[in-house]
């Protein structure tokens, strides 16, 4: 097995023999629902949840050029729940383990869930490796990573995805086994990895959540789990190593610093973002600097892959002022335009420029989780969405003349959370259709939020008419394949005709191109 394909393709294998293996992880097949110590399948059938510590699967994430992180989460583990459990992880040249590069051991403690992260140093840079772990008698599934390119150097290629929002209840995580099959280097994920709502009750749901809304780190743990034993989900992260940055639904729907939509007070939201923080932590492949410290955690930061792409992955939940104009979409308004009203606050801000500006990376790619383009709506009265980047105009003004007086080379901002697809022409102006371009946004898709889709539609209609600097809309599940060379990124919008049927196939809707030192999208 020497190619990821390969490697998808043995995943893909193991899944279709799930219902013979007696381990529980096998028995996760899609759409697998947990309920207490049972496993009932999309078919119907159920299985006795036998203990098994890897049913969360594997993954990696963070890619330097000499090492990457290496997560897993154990469960049910016999014994003691409060103690510690050694854990052995090995990482190998070859899928079969036959050249061991690096061992060691970690304890999986109890106060993080039982997971563990990894940070391993002194591999090859703009290579595969694979990895697995080793503990409480049994082995771990194999997963696959790759380290980023040498500093300095310039790729002739980078293929790397972003995706984001996959509601669990709203479609089946078929993309995420299509997106593993894409063979990328990387995978960048922009939030709204689990939601925080309490069970549906639309009869369109193809699963439900199994308990109430979370406001503990037991809940949000509980959530958590239930998303991650889906078996395609596990196979997109045993793939490739994954970015991540998180937007509302990890927490609560449209937060903003220390404010929530629930009324909830100050001291018992900060409780809950703290038990949210956590959970994300525990079950994604982040890095000791990104470990939560009571509601707070380090999470803008910045990633390079070579001298072809420095990734500057943002946070725009944390450090934002309250949403203006009341929130969600409303008419312009002075608000807006309010002394202090920020979407980064001053300290990111300031550090997001300041990268901006030192990068020797042919591309400076933005990891950004709501919309930044101008987005104008309606019919009599044109309205704004409060939450993105159009409620904190001075914000954006400021990075759009950044980007005008200072030409970072390349500027590409990558969105999720609006479930659909998007190309922009970022503006120094909005208001004025003749203003000179300064970057491209390509918002993506969901995995699975909002169910189907349809190409197009009255919000496209009305966006497009609305917006001249927006030049794509689709409204279809999926994600956005990009390939980074360094004369151009191409971004490919693949999508699926549906989500609430497993096994859809897929297609590439549009593809556009940014040449190098022209900014704006071109349709190829």
């Amino acid at each position: 097995m020497n190619t990821r394909r390969d490697f998808v393709a043995a995943w893909s294998r193991a899944a279709a023999l799930c219902a013979l293996a007696p381990l529980p992880f096998a028995q996760f097949g899609p759409g697998a629902r947990a309920g207490g110590d049972r496993i009932v399948t999309r078919s119907g059938r159920s299985a006795s949840a036998d203990r098994f510590p890897f049913g969360l699967g594997v993954a990696s994430g963070e890619p330097a050029a000499d090492g990457v992180v290496l997560w897993t989460r154990l469960l049910d583990l016999p014994g003691d729940p409060g103690a510690a459990t050694p854990v052995r992880w090995e990482v190998a040249a070859d899928d079969a383990f036959r050249t061991v590069v690096r061992r060691g051991e970690a304890a999986a403690l109890a106060e993080l869930g039982h997971s563990v992260h990894v940070e391993v140093e002194g591999l090859e840079p703009e290579r595969d490796y694979w990895y697995r772990f080793h503990a409480a008698g049994a082995t771990s599934p194999v997963g696959r990573t790759h380290t980023a390119p040498t500093p300095g150097t310039l790729p002739d290629r980078f293929n790397f995805v972003f995706v984001s929002c996959q509601h669990y209840e709203r479609g089946w995580y078929t993309g995420f086994r299509h997106m593993a099959a894409e063979s990328p280097s990387l995978v960048v994920h922009l939030g709204d990895y689990i939601y925080e709502s309490g069970p549906g009750i639309r009869n369109d749901l193809v699963r439900r959540h199994d308990t109430e809304e979370p406001r503990t780190l037991e809940d949000y743990r509980a959530r958590y789990a239930l998303y991650k034993r889906d078996p395609d989900l596990q196979a997109a992260h045993a793939a490739a190593p994954w970015v991540f940055t998180p937007d509302d639904h990890e927490v609560d729907n449209d937060w903003a610093g220390e404010h929530n939509t629930e009324q909830m007070n100050r001291e018992a939201f900060l409780a809950r973002r703290t038990a949210a923080f956590q959970a994300m932590y525990e079950h994604l492949p982040l890095r000791r600097t990104s470990l939560p410290v009571g509601p707070d955690a380090q999470l803008y930061r910045r990633l390079d892959f070579g001298s072809l792409m420095r990734l500057h992955v943002l946070d725009t939940r944390q450090y934002r002022t309250l949403q203006p104009c009341g929130g969600r979409r409303q008419p312009p308004c002075a608000e807006q335009h309010a002394e202090g009203a920020t979407i980064l606050g001053s300290q990111q801000a300031d550090w997001l420029l300041d990268g901006l500006d030192r990068s020797p990376a042919h591309y400076n790619v933005l990891a950004n989780q709501v919309f930044m383009a101008r987005l104008l709506e309606g019919e009599e009265e044109l309205t704004l969405p409060m939450d993105k980047w159009d409620g904190y105009p001075a914000d954006r003004d400021r990075l759009m003349t950044f980007l005008h007086d200072r030409r970072p080379s390349n500027p590409i901002v990558l969105t999720g959370d609006l479930h659909t697809n998007w190309v922009n022409d970022l503006k120094l102006d909005f208001d004025r259709a003749d203003s000179p371009t300064v970057g491209t946004e390509f918002a993506g898709t969901s995995i699975s939020s909002s169910g189907d889709g349809a190409d197009t539609g009255p919000q496209g209609d009305n966006a497009l008419g609305h917006n001249p600097h927006i030049k794509f809309f689709n409204a279809q599940r999926g994600y956005v394949r990009c390939s980074l060379s360094p004369t151009r990124l191409r971004a490919d919008f693949r999508v699926m005709p549906y989500v609430t049927r497993p096994d859809a196939p897929i297609a590439t809707r549009a593809s556009y191109v940014v040449e190098n030192g022209i900014p704006g999208a071109q349709e190829t």
